[in-house]
């Protein structure tokens, strides 16, 4: 069972995720620190810091659905003003005839308390080896 301090960075987790789901680019970088930095398969193998990379993305046209991002086998580790998030990020959405479908991505997030608030300053996403 998670303690209060995981639920809340569960919540707030789970609200980035809904963001970036519907394409709201407020909510994501109220949430984020302006020099996040990541590891993902749209960076081609590069760290990519800042916000513009991924602004990119919100700024393509939206699904016509929102797609519903469930954490699976969510693990919480904080350590002082720093949180780690691990999960199996799974992704349903319906593709353009109206079909459903799901993805996977493994995904590690990392939370720091700033100026007393949790921002999502490093994340590491990528596709489960099969």
């Amino acid at each position: 069972m998670a303690n209060a301090e995981e639920q809340v960075l569960i919540a707030l987790n789970q609200k980035l995720l809904d963001s970036i789901a519907s394409g709201d680019w407020a909510t994501y970088t109220q949430l984020c620190a302006p020099d996040l930095t990541c590891l993902e398969p749209e960076a081609l193998g590069q760290v990519v810091a800042g916000l513009d990379f991924h602004k990119f993305y919100f700024d393509l046209k939206k699904p016509s659905t929102t797609p519903q991002n469930t954490m699976c086998g969510t693990v919480v580790r904080v350590m002082g003003d720093g949180a780690v998030l691990a999960y199996l990020r799974l992704t349903q959405y319906l593709d353009a005839q109206g079909a459903p479908h799901s993805r996977e991505m493994e995904e590690t997030r990392v939370w720091q308390k700033i100026g007393g608030s949790w921002k999502h300053v490093h994340f590491h996403r990528s596709a489960p080896a099969r």
